[in-house]
């Protein structure tokens, strides 16, 4: 493996590449592979001499800090916001209560909540039950019956 030489343009190439695929994939990750790339084909530029195996090591050493660097700076510069739960519909509805449009028998049932109807476990009741929405998992309310 030491006997290949890594031209610094390749790793320039590569961080090219990654961007690429930062932009067609969702998500924020192969940003900081390219970084990592980009900062590796500079230094390979000021020191050829480095071996293919040195190059690899310091590409991944570079790709963890910057993975890391992100995540501290992420952390420290959230944006806080009025709404933390806007994204997060069912977990919306914890604490509400609604009339449930199928009986839950056996643990489960179904209440109707705007357009949709969503799956409910809890104690068995009749159907126009009132319940209130206590815990989620997953996409079912975990529920108890409301007097």
């Amino acid at each position: 493996m030491d006997g290949v030489i890594m031209v610094f343009w390749y790793w320039w190439v590569l961080a090219f590449f990654l961007l690429a695929i930062e932009l067609l994939a969702p998500g924020f990750f192969f940003l900081w592979l390219a970084i990592a790339s980009f900062f590796t084909g500079g230094i390979v530029l000021m020191l050829p001499v480095l071996s293919l195996t040195i190059q690899l090591l310091l590409f991944a050493v570079l790709a963890v800090i910057s993975i890391i660097l992100w995540k501290v700076f992420a952390v420290k510069y959230s944006v806080k916001t009025d709404q933390p739960l806007l994204n997060k519909r069912g977990t919306q509805y914890i604490g509400s209560i609604f009339t449930l449009t199928e009986p839950i028998q056996n643990g489960q049932g179904k209440i109707k909540v705007g357009d949709s109807l969503w799956k409910v476990q809890g104690e068995d009741c009749p159907i126009n039950s009132r319940v209130k929405v206590t815990a989620i998992q997953g996409t079912v309310f975990t529920v108890e019956k409301v007097a």
